[in-house]
């Protein structure tokens, strides 16, 4: 995508290659429940890498192929061959961010928004919420110290991890011929219980019951006495909770996202968004509020938020009717009226009990540049420019060859999944997770035909099958153009003849933020691939 809104030239599709894998699965292998990954998120750099799992934890890592290639510059323009950046990474530490709490309602009216209904508790009900990290944001590093948000279904934490020296006490006054090396704690305090030594250095040996006129010492004191010396020979990571925002959102929080300023963060429920400062955590400013004063007016509820890249006065969320709604946080304190709406059209006729349910909005991602931004529902890839509310500029078929299971999807509540998706860091294409632990790569660029499906793991082009051609059509205008773009599966089988596996399921994945690397999560395995 260019700056001036259109689609750029079409670019050669991506040859991807397996990079590594942390956590692969042995045939058999049984996973656990607070095992399986939950949240993945690249920092600004791309230099580090977050996962959170059910259990609560998050789990960082670090890049140590860029420092491969250090040296001075000059030596490093001598070389007559490009040198090869082949994303390497390694686990850096990890630590426990959430665990499950017990937590009241008075009156509470809980929503479930797959459709909208009640559940009315009469007074003091208690419900646990679970430790499952739902989302990781990264904040700006400061003082060589990584700073990162986390957040469960109630309770949002801001976490620092940086490294301390460990501190070691050394040279202690020990004899060499009892205790070897520089000795331990225990012998150099019976060394000083056995042998006082007086204030000048001059140790205080004599008799029990002699006077202290008895004793001498040698000219100059004792050689071997040393002062203790306090040094720092190693270095370790520690992660420290910084700040609690709590007791916010009566619902479930489902995206959390930082502003550009670089002081302030949002989180969002169902029902409502809030605008956190990070230096305060006891207080936060409800900027929007969509529950209707009946609850049985309640048509649809908010499932993803993030501000934009640039301006830190604009956000975007979408909804379960699979509308984005642009805000500006200058018209006024509550933003209860949008600057934009972004919704598509429903065909005449076409209509169903499922048409709302896989519409909804699972997750929605701007483009670096701010121009644009990608939303997932249950079927399809949709691209939208900020500046045209007419219609996506793009849409990517995803889950089409799935129209004729929904009644199964919806009785094993598979058509509830929610799907992430992301955007390449030039903004040329796009990508998103699937079944049997599939994840499927588009390019965004004009008259590109990239369509590929590649599988979590270490063979991603086992399952690549032929892509059909595109069909597309116009709204009129350059920057009006929509493709609708046919993926990989318009079928239930893959090219080898195997049967998708609803119960695999590649929710969660993450492009570089500058590079061709998309690390994916597939159960409890961290997938990374390369291009």
């Amino acid at each position: 995508m260019n700056n001036g809104g259109g689609l750029e030239a079409a670019a050669l599709p991506l040859d991807w290659k397996f990079s590594q894998v942390f956590g692969e699965r042995t045939a058999g292998e049984e996973v656990q429940e607070v095992d399986i990954i939950s949240a993945i998120e690249f920092d600004g750099t791309g230099d580090h890498l977050a996962t959170g799992d059910r259990g609560g934890r998050v789990v960082l890592f670090e890049r140590t192929d860029a420092r491969d290639h250090g040296g001075p510059r000059r030596d490093l323009e001598m070389m007559d061959y490009s040198i090869s950046r082949h994303p390497e990474f390694r686990y850096k530490t990890e630590f426990q961010s959430h665990e499950p709490e017990l937590v009241h309602f008075w009156n509470l009216d809980l929503i479930n928004w797959h459709f909208i209904y009640l559940i009315q508790f009469d007074y003091l009900k208690s419900l646990e919420i679970e430790e499952k990290i739902n989302k990781i944001r990264w904040c700006q590093s400061a003082n060589g110290a990584l700073y990162l948000l986390s957040t469960n279904d109630k309770t949002i934490k801001l976490w620092k991890v940086q490294e301390k020296k460990v501190k070691k006490v050394c040279d202690l006054n020990v004899y060499p011929e009892k205790v070897a090396g520089n000795g331990s704690i225990g012998s150099s305090s019976i060394s000083a219980i056995s042998k006082p030594c007086a204030s000048n250095g001059g140790c205080r040996v004599r008799p029990f019951g002699c006077s202290s006129d008895d004793f001498s010492f040698p000219p100059g004191g004792i050689s071997t006495l040393r002062l203790p010396m306090v040094t720092c020979q190693e270095t370790s990571l520690v992660a420290g909770c910084r700040r609690i925002y709590a007791h916010a959102h009566d619902y479930h929080i489902n995206s959390i996202s930082n502003n550009s300023d670089g002081e302030t963060f949002i989180s969002a429920d169902d029902l409502r968004i809030n605008l956190w400062n990070l230096e305060i955590s006891n207080q936060s400013f409800n900027i929007v509020d969509v529950k209707p004063t009946n609850m049985e007016d309640l048509t649809e509820v908010i499932t993803s938020a993030e501000f934009h890249p640039t301006h830190c006065n604009m956000l975007a969320y979408s909804s379960s009717k699979g509308s984005i709604r642009l805000i500006d946080m200058r018209q006024s304190a509550l933003c209860d009226t949008h600057s934009k709406l972004f919704e598509e059209q429903e065909a005449p006729g076409s209509r169903s009990f499922f048409t709302e349910i896989i519409a909804s909005i699972s997750d929605i991602k701007f483009a670096k540049d701010g121009r644009h931004i990608l939303s997932r529902d249950y079927m399809t890839l949709k691209l939208w420019d900020i500046n045209m509310d007419s219609g996506p500029v793009a849409t990517f078929q995803v889950h089409e060859y799935l129209r004729p299971k929904l009644c199964d999807l919806y009785e094993n509540d598979s058509i509830f999944d929610k799907f992430e998706c992301c955007l390449s860091g030039d903004g040329h294409r796009v990508a998103t997770g699937s079944y049997s632990n599939l994840f499927r790569v588009f390019g965004c660029s004009e008259g590109s035909t990239e369509a590929t499906t590649l599988e979590a793991s270490k063979n991603p082009m086992r399952r690549q099958v032929q892509t059909p051609s595109r069909a597309t059509r116009s709204l009129g205008s350059l920057s009006g153009v929509v493709r609708r773009v046919k993926g990989a599966d318009n079928t239930g089988v893959d090219a080898n003849g195997n049967a998708y596996d609803f119960s695999m399921k590649l929710l969660h994945l993450a492009w570089h933020p500058t590079e061709n690397s998309i690390a994916c999560a597939a159960s409890n395995s961290l997938y990374m691939y390369y291009a």
